[in-house]
């Protein structure tokens, strides 16, 4: 480690937990084991997604143990648009970015994925690939999971769904209302010998919806 770096990590950890604080006293975030316990085990935790807060939600209701070996796997367009965020991104979350341009890629987002999981990391997914602003449960889910599950079949794939937070922070909105975000994890899934990609995607969405509080109709 040198010189400089030894501050960038140190300012990385603080930021991360003032970041962390922030978020559960804006959102009171809580975390609910519905399917698993919170153990170092590797792990892609799948989620849906309606708002640029849920990597940092579920990032947050992990035990700092866990924290620090789960890499969110994210935009590079988003993450590195500005020098803020260019710190935040790789250096608090240790992002693993990903061009979402094809045109533009100088490498498969698919072989740095595997590249983290290979090296021991935890990951933070968002299958759907954009944010969810219709009124269904979820987007289409694109093939990076399965691809993943095919891949690395000893990881475990964690269904895990983040409620309320669009409510908290609706768009549009700069003051978040005072309503608690639950982040709930499910039972592991995993890619069976000789399932395609259709009939996994589905299944991994219905584990996904299943988490999904009644009340909100599974829009949450």
């Amino acid at each position: 480690m040198t010189a400089r770096s030894l501050p960038r990590r140190m300012a990385a950890r603080f930021v991360g937990h003032a970041l962390a604080l922030t978020a559960r006293f804006i959102t009171a975030v809580r975390a609910d084991w519905r399917g698993i316990e919170p153990v170092a085990k590797q792990r892609v935790y799948f989620a849906n997604h309606v708002s640029n807060a849920d990597m940092p939600m579920i990032w947050t209701v992990l035990p700092v143990h866990m924290r620090r070996q789960t890499r969110p796997v994210a935009a590079a367009d988003y993450w590195l648009k500005t020098k803020l965020r260019a710190f935040i991104g790789p250096e608090v979350f240790n992002c693993v970015l990903i061009d979402r341009r094809p045109e533009a890629r100088s490498e498969d987002p698919m072989e740095k994925i595997l590249q983290a999981l290979d090296e021991g990391s935890s990951l933070i997914i968002f299958p759907e690939g954009n944010r969810n602003m219709t009124d269904d449960p979820l987007l289409p889910f694109r093939a990076g999971l399965y691809n993943m599950g095919r891949a690395r079949p000893h990881v475990d794939l964690v269904p895990t769904w983040v409620a309320n937070l669009n409510e908290i922070m609706p768009k549009g909105e700069v003051i978040p209302l005072p309503l608690i975000c639950t982040v709930t994890f499910g039972e592991p899934i995993h890619v069976a010998e000789g399932e395609d990609k259709d009939a996994f995607l589905k299944r991994a969405a219905e584990a996904l919806v299943a988490l999904a509080p009644q009340e909100s109709g599974g829009r949450a």
